[in-house]
């Protein structure tokens, strides 16, 4: 986020103030105490609606004018994240969303009594991860101005339209753009978490043979954020490849088996847990019994497909088994990562079982 510029001494004791600086040296007064002053009218007018995207888009615009250390930094980022765990799945909602009736966080440590209800957690999230795809197939029809929004944006739409001629080049114009438009659908999947979660951050940006990215303007501050927003990008990748492999399968036409399991490798790929990877994201908000469900679902799928990227993921996975992980876990995230493995790897096979076919 850009800092607004202030004036150059402080209104209460006339101390000169830095450009960037977010509290006087002076008297310790707050330099943009009426915009912080708005903004929380703002978020608290927002949450009493039921916006909770907007109520937490503008709790962040406050964490960032807030010095890091203070006490009101501290303050604003609980009720970051409280406002996050009582935030319902799927797309920026249209209804009023409660925050009162949340569940507790996912994976908090709540005493061994508890492992049947995180049990249950997980195989709610494996149904929600479900409708996630029909929430995918009704975005396309009420909501599309959401998915197509990148293309409005002008740099999105140029490197686009370069990664196509590069992919034209390669594969020809009708593959080539199958395969951005799967790519921008992954993009788009974390441009709506992003802001569904109230981030500032860039449209897609793609570069040519190398894939496409997203620039975030504010930093994460929660590990089960960062997994939600790295995994949105892979489940609308998996609707996209199950979109081409079901028109395969009404048509039997080779170019769209070739794109469902293209598209669904691509998305597996992503799945590494490695750094800032969509996998990395989520394996940094698992803890270590988590992480190690994760890999039994990475080796599922490598026994059942025999696919040389799956053991590559199977190996990165116990290696990171090895760590500590987080104590919190996230259930939610792991359930949704096992899922996606697994649904992903059976798609990534449609081009083999249309070879077979013919």
């Amino acid at each position: 986020m850009t800092v607004p510029v202030v004036s150059a001494t402080c209104p209460r004791c006339a101390a000169e103030l830095a450009p960037a600086l977010l509290a006087c040296p002076g008297c310790g007064s707050l330099v943009h105490a009426d915009r912080l002053q708005g903004l929380a009218d703002g978020a608290r007018a927002a949450a009493d609606r039921g916006d909770v995207p907007a109520a937490l888009s503008a709790w962040r615009e406050v964490l960032d004018l807030l010095p890091a250390g203070s006490r009101q930094h501290q303050v604003v980022r609980q009720k970051i994240v409280a406002l996050t765990e009582g935030l319902p799945s799927g797309p920026p909602p249209q209804r009023a969303a409660s925050t009162a009736a949340a569940p507790s966080a996912p994976g908090q440590p709540t005493g061994t009594s508890s492992a049947g209800k995180k049990a249950a957690a997980g195989l709610g999230a494996l149904g929600l991860l479900l409708l996630k795809f029909k929430t995918f197939l009704l975005l396309l029809v009420t909501k599309g101005k959401l998915l197509l929004w990148g293309l409005t944006k002008g740099t999105t739409l140029l490197s686009m339209l370069a990664s196509f001629g590069v992919y034209w080049a390669i594969w020809g114009w009708r593959f080539g753009l199958g395969l951005v438009l799967s790519i921008y659908v992954h993009e788009m999947g974390h441009v709506i978490a992003l802001r569904r979660f109230g981030f500032k951050a860039t449209s897609p940006m793609f570069i040519p043979a190398l894939g496409a990215f997203i620039r975030m303007r504010q930093a994460v501050i929660d590990p089960r954020e960062s997994a939600a927003i790295g995994l949105a990008g892979p489940i609308y990748g998996l609707g996209a490849a199950a979109v081409a492999a079901a028109l395969w399968y009404a048509t039997k036409h080779p170019l769209l088996a070739a794109l469902a399991g293209v598209g669904a490798w691509i998305n597996l790929f992503n799945l590494l847990p490695i750094g800032t990877l969509d996998g990395g994201r989520a394996f940094h908000a698992l803890s270590r019994p988590q992480r190690v469900l994760a890999a039994c679902a990475v080796g599922a799928a490598w026994f059942i497909t025999k696919d040389g990227l799956l053991l590559l993921l199977l190996i990165v996975c116990g290696a990171r088994c090895l760590e500590r992980g987080d104590q919190r876990g996230d259930s939610r995230a792991c359930a949704h990562y096992a899922a996606l493995i697994l649904l992903l790897s059976v798609l990534s096979m449609v081009r083999i079982y249309a070879r077979i076919g013919h």
